[in-house]
């Protein structure tokens, strides 16, 4: 699938994207975060910050600044990854509108025996909304209606947030242009990821906003290659297994000759999420158990 990787973050500065809504990049580029997290300021007189972002007080100095006085009424969020969820304390000092949106922070499953959880410090575990959203809730702020989408599977607490009336979704990390989402367990859960793209498959939003690059345009069209891209991976992954056990790093370096080396351990996080999903339908065994230094095959 096509990815669009064309995008200027104009740090320290807000882009219109949509009539009344601007787009703030805070300034933490990496290989998770591409240029950076998205802040969304929705409304004119009175505005919804979404995502805040990391622990920057320059970003947050940013956001109130691009405020230029009017209320926030709310600081909406949308998971509890470290470069989204933190930055909404630090505005709530400055500003005392209520953090909403998503719950705390929990991994999709539990640890098992002696298994490290490889994204443990991403993971934003102060945070506690002071009004919790749910998949269907209805939120009302800014003279704005947004519709709260359940969209777990990059992390279990993952939501969306359609804009009532318009053709807008806010994606977050669920589904970006610029790279397919991380999907990490325990953190994480691909089936999960893959029930949420067909719950966003049979909705009529389709322009997304996302957390990281710029809009998607024709999303509807581009989830649905999203979609066949993970299942292509998953037969690809299958038939690695076919009549040979192998590790999540041979597996990797068979299936992404083609990129970064420096990629190969997140794309192990992604290979490992199939093999999990995988090996709960039973086409896949773990020896000596489900981890990301086991060895797999193909179930008899």
């Amino acid at each position: 699938m096509k990815h669009d990787r064309q995008f200027d973050p104009n740090y320290g500065s807000a882009t219109e994207v949509a009539p009344g809504i601007r787009r703030l990049t805070a300034n933490n580029p990496g290989p998770f975060t591409f240029f950076g997290t998205n802040t969304y300021l929705l409304g004119t007189r009175r505005l919804i910050c979404v995502d805040p972002g990391p622990a920057m007080p320059e970003h947050v100095e940013t956001i109130l600044r691009i405020a230029d006085g009017a209320e926030i009424e709310a600081i909406l969020v949308t998971h509890t990854h470290v470069d989204h969820s933190p930055g909404a304390r630090l505005l709530k000092e400055h500003c005392g509108a209520p953090i909403v949106g998503c719950g705390p922070h929990k991994p999709a499953r539990a640890l098992g025996e002696n298994e490290i959880n490889p994204l443990d410090a991403s993971g934003d575990k102060l945070h506690q909304p002071d009004r919790l959203l749910g998949d269907g809730d209805i939120f009302a702020a800014s003279e704005l209606r947004l519709e709260t989408v359940g969209t777990p599977g990059h992390t279990a607490n993952h939501l969306c947030f359609a804009i009532e009336g318009t053709q807008l979704l806010l994606s977050a990390d669920h589904v970006m242009g610029w790279a397919t989402s991380v999907v990490a367990p325990p953190d994480g859960n691909m089936r999960d990821y893959m029930a949420s793209i067909d719950t966003l498959l049979k909705r009529s939003e389709n322009i997304y906003l996302p957390g990281h690059g710029g809009a998607v345009a024709d999303a509807l069209t581009y989830v649905e290659a999203l979609k066949q891209h993970r299942l292509k991976r998953e037969s690809a992954i299958l038939d690695q297994l076919a009549g040979a056990e192998k590790t999540i790093q041979e597996i990797v370096a068979a299936l992404y000759a083609d990129i970064d080396p420096a990629l190969h351990p997140a794309a192990g996080l992604s290979v490992f999420a199939h093999l999990e999903d995988l090996s709960g339908r039973d086409l896949v065994t773990p020896t000596p158990a489900l981890t990301l230094g086991a060895r797999y095959r193909a179930s008899a």
